[in-house]
């Protein structure tokens, strides 16, 4: 009969011990959950867009939590969903606000009528100023975004990309991952 009371006391601890283990692998799968949708997300870099600053193959950590709390801002450099694939994700930097009148003039960027001075993530003359070749104003809630690599890059310019509001940013780039020898918080101004 003693035997059979410690059998008992192990099963239980056994079911015990594996019910532990069980909440403990529902609340990590909760809080990464929680983290992807809430806080951050990883995505990568496919293309030319944006060198410099960012290259082909660069792994990188979105930010999803501090537009939550403060605004956009100019030079950010931000992701959001391209609206005509599904899972596509663009990687672009804000140059536009909210309220602003946007133009590309001969190869350069204006704003209200005044030339982008402090543009020095654009190194290259664009060739096309796209729908931004006449004046583009900006509603309350917009943002007009442009690669750094400006001859390379589909962005605001595009009509298939267009203007942004707020809700289409899904966060702003905040680390490197990889290649490790650039791994790091990634500038925006």
């Amino acid at each position: 009969m003693g035997k059979d009371i410690g059998e008992r006391g192990r099963s239980r601890s056994v079911i015990g011990a594996l019910i532990g283990w069980i909440l403990y692998i529902a609340i990590i799968i909760g809080l990464a959950l929680f983290i992807i949708t809430f806080v951050g997300q990883r995505t990568s870099v496919s293309g030319r867009s944006m060198e410099t600053t960012l290259h082909d193959g660069d792994q990188l950590i979105v930010d999803k939590i501090s537009y939550r709390f403060r605004n956009p801002r100019r030079f950010d450099i931000i992701v959001f969903p391209y609206q005509y694939e599904e899972n596509v994700f663009y990687i672009k930097r804000i140059i536009g606000m909210p309220g602003e009148t946007i133009q590309v003039k001969d190869g350069y960027t204006y704003i209200n009528g005044r030339k982008l001075e402090s543009d020095v993530y654009g190194a290259e003359v664009m060739e096309s100023g796209g729908i931004a070749s006449e004046p583009v104003v900006l509603g309350k809630d917009e943002y007009f975004v442009l690669g750094d690599n400006r001859n390379h890059s589909s962005d605001s310019r595009d009509p298939s990309v267009g203007v942004l509001t707020r809700k289409d940013l899904l966060g702003r780039a905040w680390v490197r991952i990889y290649p490790f020898d650039n791994m790091g918080v990634i500038r925006h101004e």
